[in-house]
């Protein structure tokens, strides 16, 4: 017996990670440590698999067994190319009169083959997006019996894995600041969906039964138009919701009620905040702002814990840099050390203890910007950037560029992967691909 439980217990790590269930994995942190997952690759190089994908959606694949979901939605009239890169000038406050698509597909993750494309929806949005945004921007989440895909503006749809419809529930459409549109995206908490609409009219906080999509409770927000996903905090005190908002971040018990906030964020908050050794990670940081920071937060915290930036810590505040932040990715934690990609190309380290600097910021080269938050394993940084390519560096004390894969040129990256198992999933505005060795 004892040799069959050393056995299973070495292979505990790497089942752990055969399931990507929702945006950056079960724990929020795009890690991996299956020995099996590729370094290199390009458009030929290293693909298992690669499937076109119709209509346009920046939300993130996952992956249960051998499935692989994603939300897609198709404009029947003609849709306007984004540019690359950060730029003004991509706000389109009309919204559009054709007819579109609302969809969810499962993938064959061996062989690429769609097992099915369900259509959801059909008609013409209720609201606008940014150029840059899409229709379905928010990543589906997964429990290995139902998929739940929340489309803002939509609604949520609850779908078994044979693309069955179990349950839907409408949401309404609000008006988001500058009609940007929305991207937050559900979580998971046990029995429980979690799902943050933060808009111009009507901010809440909702929580369903899993279930059947019966509502347990809603939380009203003070909050305006924010698109963070919100984080399941589960420390040594207590388990807490973790909302992301721009005028204040607030955590909420299990019951939707307020524990503490914090003031200081960036005028426009995506990223989504994560945990580790104790700390909760925090961060937003509109590049048009002189405000960008970035905190680690303890547990046990109650009412309002704000900081400012002449005082950077308190009792409850570990530490804050308040220069730091990315606008559109999220940081990245991995062997102690904090990872920063700045939108437009810059990666640095700091240590998560202290918030003490390890390298100053470094230049990624060929990319004009980086929207896909970063993940890693086998001690290296990936980096996705807009243009399709990848760029993948050693991580530790000093900053080093191994190498560059590139995909084609019309791959657009906007969608952080998916690490299943020993494939790396990349969905670009063209197609999916499983990079495999």
């Amino acid at each position: 017996m004892r040799p069959l439980l050393l056995l299973l217990t070495l292979l505990l790590p790497l089942t752990g990670q055969e399931n990507w269930p929702a945006f950056r994995g079960a724990d929020s942190r795009g890690i991996s440590e299956n020995p099996g997952l590729p370094d290199t690759w390009s458009s030929t190089e290293n693909v298992a698999w690669k499937t076109d994908i119709s209509g346009r959606g920046w939300s993130s694949p996952i992956a249960w067994g051998n499935r692989v979901f994603l939300t897609t939605v198709v404009n029947l009239g003609d849709t306007e190319s984004p540019k690359k890169g950060l730029y003004f000038g991509g706000n389109r406050p009309e919204t559009p009169e054709t007819i579109h698509l609302w969809r969810v597909l499962c993938l064959d993750l061996d062989s690429g083959k769609i097992l099915w494309d369900k259509e959801i929806h059909r008609g013409k949005p209720k609201s606008s997006i940014h150029l840059k945004n899409s229709y379905a921007s928010e990543t589906p989440v997964t429990d290995g019996k139902l998929v739940y895909c929340y489309f803002g503006g939509l609604g949520l749809y609850a779908l078994d894995f044979e693309g069955e419809l179990s349950w839907s529930r409408e949401v309404p459409a609000y008006k988001t600041r500058y009609g940007w549109g929305t991207a937050s995206s559900p979580v998971l908490h046990k029995d429980r969906l979690y799902l943050v609409n933060d808009n111009e009219q009507e901010s809440s906080l909702l929580a369903l039964q899993k279930e059947t999509g019966k509502e347990i409770w809603k939380t009203p927000r003070q909050e305006k138009s924010n698109w963070a996903n919100p984080y399941i905090w589960q420390n040594e005190q207590r388990t807490e919701i973790v909302v992301p908002g721009s005028g204040r971040t607030c955590s909420y018990d299990l019951d939707g009620k307020e524990i503490w906030s914090l003031k200081g964020m960036s005028s426009i908050t995506i990223a989504t905040p994560y945990s580790h050794a104790g700390l909760l990670y925090l961060s937003s940081g509109y590049v048009g702002d002189k405000s960008r920071p970035l905190y680690a937060i303890r547990p046990g915290a109650e009412g309002d814990i704000s900081v400012s930036s002449k005082n950077t810590s308190n009792k409850y505040i570990a530490w804050s840099n308040w220069k730091a932040a990315p606008y559109n990715p999220s940081t990245l934690l991995y062997q102690d050390q904090l990872y920063i990609l700045l939108d437009r190309g810059y990666l640095s380290a700091v240590d998560p203890k202290t918030g003490a600097e390890i390298y100053a910021k470094q230049r990624l080269p060929g990319s004009t910007g980086f929207t896909a938050s970063p993940w890693a394993y086998q001690g290296k940084i990936f980096c996705f950037n807009e243009d399709g390519g990848t760029n993948v560096c050693k991580a530790g004390k000093d900053f080093e560029l191994l190498h560059t894969n590139q995909l084609a040129e019309d791959d657009m990256g906007m969608s952080t992967p998916a690490l299943a198992g020993s494939s790396l999933i990349i969905r670009t505005s063209a197609r999916i691909y499983c990079i495999r060795k």
